[in-house]
C-alpha cells in the first residue's frame, strides 16, 4: 500500500491507497518544530489504531509539503525509520507529467501541482481546482494539461480570525450555513457573510479564470473544489462542476507511479530524481488525461 502525506500550512492530510483508492485517511494538525522522531511516532500511532491493516503493508511514500521545516524533518524519518520503503518527496527533479508555464516555477507550492497532476488525470483541461485551506488557491489547467497560473486569496479560517481580532464586538462564530442571506443576529450576520461572501468569491474568480482560459467557450472548463473547507461552500457555488476531497494525495499517488519505474525508486528516503539529461518538472512534455466526472456533492461525506 502507498501512503501519502500532504502538509500544508495548518494541517497535514495523509492517505493510504490500496490501489487507487484511499482505503484510510487522517487529518492532523501541522507543527514546524515536530522532529523527526517525533512524527515517526505520530505516524506510527496513527497506522497501528488502523485495524485495515498492519504497517508492514506501507510499500510506498510520497510527500509533498509547503512548510520547509517539517519537509526536512519528514526527509529524515524517512530515511531512519522507512530506509527500506521507497519514498518520492515532490521537488524540481521530480517527474510530474505537468509542465509550469510559470514566470518562475520554483515559485509553485508543490500541492498545486499535485492538485493539477490530478485534474488532468481525472478530467483533462481545460480545467480550473480550486482548493479551500489556509489560503482559497485558485489553479489553472490549459486544454494541453499545463498548469498556467492562477490566483491565491485568504482562506476562510484566517479570513474569520483576522476578523475577529480587528473588531472588538465581532467574535469568533461556528462555520456553518446560516437560514438566510439577511442575518437577524450577529452571529447570523457573521455566518452570512462569510458563508455567501466566499461562494461570491469563487464564483467570480472562477468564472473570470474560465473566460481568460477559454475564450467564446468557458463552459468547457471543468471546475475542481478540493480542500477540508470545501464542504462549507460547495453547495452555494453554481460554477462547480466535481468535488475531489482527495485531489493531492490522488497527485501524489500518480507522480510515485510516474518515478517508480524499475531503477528509478529511491530506497533512501531521498526524492526520486531525473537524472541530469533528463527535463524538470516545469518542462515535462507528458501529461495524462482522463474523462471522468462527478456531481460536486459527491463524496462530500469523505472530506475527513
Amino acid at each position: 500500500m502507498l501512503l501519502t502525506i500532504d502538509v500544508g500550512n495548518t494541517n497535514t492530510v495523509l492517505g493510504l491507497f490500496d490501489g487507487t483508492d484511499v482505503v484510510e485517511h487522517w487529518r492532523v494538525s501541522t507543527d514546524p518544530v515536530r522532529t523527526a522522531d517525533e512524527l515517526a511516532v505520530l505516524l506510527q500511532g496513527l497506522l497501528r489504531q488502523s485495524t485495515l491493516f498492519a504497517e508492514p503493508d506501507v510499500s510506498g511514500i510520497a510527500l509533498c509539503s509547503t512548510v520547509p521545516s517539517v519537509l526536512h524533518e519528514l526527509r529524515e524519518m524517512c530515511r531512519r525509520y522507512y530506509g527500506d520503503v521507497p519514498a518520492v518527496i515532490v521537488e524540481p527533479g521530480v517527474k510530474t507529467g505537468v509542465p509550469l508555464r510559470y514566470d518562475n516555477p520554483k515559485e509553485v507550492g508543490s500541492d498545486r501541482i499535485m492538485n493539477a497532476v490530478a485534474a488532468v488525470h481525472l478530467y483533462g483541461g481545460p480545467a480550473i481546482v480550486v482548493d479551500f485551506g489556509t489560503s482559497t488557491n485558485f489553479d489553472a489547467v490549459s486544454e494541453r494539461g499545463e498548469f498556467v497560473g492562477g490566483a491565491l486569496a485568504p482562506g476562510i479560517e484566517i479570513s474569520v480570525d483576522a476578523l475577529s481580532r480587528r473588531a472588538a464586538q465581532l467574535l469568533k462564530v461556528e462555520l456553518a450555513r446560516p437560514g438566510r442571506v439577511i442575518g437577524k443576529s450577529t452571529v447570523e450576520a457573521l455566518q452570512s457573510g462569510i458563508i455567501f461572501g466566499f461562494a461570491g468569491q469563487v464564483e467570480g474568480i472562477a468564472t473570470r479564470m474560465a473566460a481568460e482560459l477559454a475564450p467564446g467557450r468557458p463552459d468547457s472548463v471543468t471546475v475542481i473544489a478540493t480542500g477540508g473547507l470545501a464542504p462549507l461552500v460547495i453547495h452555494e457555488v453554481s460554477v462547480i462542476d466535481a468535488y475531489e476531497p482527495w485531489l493531492t494525495l490522488i497527485g501524489l499517488r500518480l507522480t510515485y507511479e510516474r518515478n517508480t519505474a524499475p531503477g528509478r525508486a529511491g530506497r533512501d528516503g531521498s526524492s526520486v530524481r531525473e537524472s541530469a539529461a533528463d527535463p524538470p518538472a516545469d518542462t515535462a512534455d507528458d501529461t495524462e488525461r482522463g474523462g471522468t466526472t462527478n456531481a460536486a456533492a459527491d463524496g462530500a461525506a469523505a472530506a475527513g
